[in-house]
């Protein structure tokens, strides 16, 4: 069973760019705290494998892994409210099936 993620694009309901630019990076620094108990990473270098900036098609974007819930649950509220707060859309992820090569 595959983990439930969406992503927060950058871009708002009106089709407006999200400013600042670093908006993905900014968001992702402060949910780096929150980590799975194993995970070394240093959160002052590295982001939580739970929230993570992307680019998709050209726009900036957080995929957000709904695992974040079993850390902190106003971790994952406060992703999903700020998305809301900056009228950016929540799209939810999926993966697509990788064939084999035959």
């Amino acid at each position: 069973m595959s983990n439930k993620q969406f992503f927060i694009q950058g871009l708002t309901h009106d089709g407006k760019p999200f400013r600042p630019s670093d908006w993905a990076e900014r968001l992702c620094g402060v949910m780096a705290q929150f980590r799975p108990e194993d995970d070394t990473g240093d959160p002052r270098l590295t982001y939580s494998p739970y929230v993570k900036p992307v680019i998709v098609a050209g726009v900036k974007c957080v995929i957000v892994d709904e695992r974040l819930k079993d850390i902190e649950p106003k971790a994952l509220d406060f992703v999903k409210n700020f998305a809301k707060d900056n009228n950016l859309p929540l799209v939810e992820a999926c993966e697509l099936p990788v064939k084999p090569n035959t």
